[in-house]
């Protein structure tokens, strides 16, 4: 199990997430991103949109799942 925070993954908070793979936080991510967003966390907008418009840009994206996947695999367990 390894800790990313909302901030890490590009979000505004410092809220943990925890999780086995990049893919799964990825995953995580999003839900608290669309969760705050449906609260009318008007905090988490910025980051929301940026991470729905993300792969519309495919490079982009890549790159940005690339460098989360290694930031990921460099953690510690915990």
């Amino acid at each position: 199990m390894k800790t990313m925070t909302c901030r890490q993954l590009g979000g505004p908070c410092d809220l943990e997430l925890n999780a086995e793979t990049a893919d799964q936080i990825i995953k995580d991510q999003d839900q608290h991103l669309k969760q705050a967003v449906k609260d009318e966390d008007a905090t988490h907008d910025a980051a929301r949109l940026e991470m729905k418009n993300r792969w519309k840009h495919p490079r982009q994206s890549m790159e940005w799942y690339s460098n989360t996947k290694k930031a990921f695999a460099s953690l510690p367990e915990r």
